[in-house]
């Protein structure tokens, strides 16, 4: 019995050292393909948010780090772009806390003047069939953020309608769109702060 035992046990640790050897090799063999994805997918994204001709620097190389900036608590990546030297806009990712349902995360884009040039969700836990209309593939609501200018913190256009801004709200769901939208202009003022701060921002990936 002894020994029946200790045969199964060495097939199960050769089997399991085999499982792990492949997986290993698995990963090392699509690491690049994922990561190769990831660039391509998050390259969709930005020019869904910022005109690909408004700049023309390698905007997804020209990143820099921000921490607990109006963006949000913690770290937040933004995307610097160029005309020749110039920087022109920004793309950023931003936090909005106070969702019905927990943060959503946001990809906003503005020049240095206070004009949103495009916002996306990247995440969200919203409420299907309520909240959930702040994603592309269900309303195009999002794209009404393209174009407007913030014309300073108490600027009363930059609400929902019920809030007496120019933004709509979704029925039943008037706290996703006020997060959203309140979340975006944050991010289009701090962008207006950002040209006197981008020479000393850490890049991405930057020891610290």
């Amino acid at each position: 019995m002894l020994k029946t035992m200790q045969k199964h046990g060495v097939t199960l640790a050769l089997f399991a050292v085999l499982a792990t050897g492949l997986t290993a090799v698995v990963n090392a063999l699509t690491k690049d393909t994922i990561e190769q994805q990831a660039v391509a997918q998050q390259k969709l994204l930005f020019n869904q948010v910022i005109p690909a001709d408004s700049y023309n620097n390698d905007i997804q190389a020209s990143c820099l780090v921000v921490n607990h900036s109006p963006l949000g608590t913690g770290s937040h990546h933004i995307y610097v772009a160029r005309l020749g030297e110039q920087p022109v806009a920004v793309v950023m990712e931003a936090t909005a806390p106070d969702g019905y349902s927990g943060a959503i995360q946001l990809l906003v884009a503005a020049d240095f003047n206070g004009k949103v040039l495009g916002s996306r969700v990247t995440e969200h836990h919203e409420t299907p069939g309520l909240g959930d209309k702040i994603e592309t593939r269900l309303s195009n609501w999002i794209t009404y953020f393209s174009g407007k200018t913030i014309q300073g913190s108490d600027d009363p256009s930059w609400a929902v309608k019920k809030d007496g801004g120019q933004f709509d709200q979704f029925t039943g769901a008037t706290i996703t769109p006020r997060a959203v939208v309140n979340a975006v202009k944050r991010a289009g003022l701090f962008a207006k702060t950002l040209p006197s701060q981008i020479d000393n921002l850490p890049a991405c990936g930057a020891q610290p």
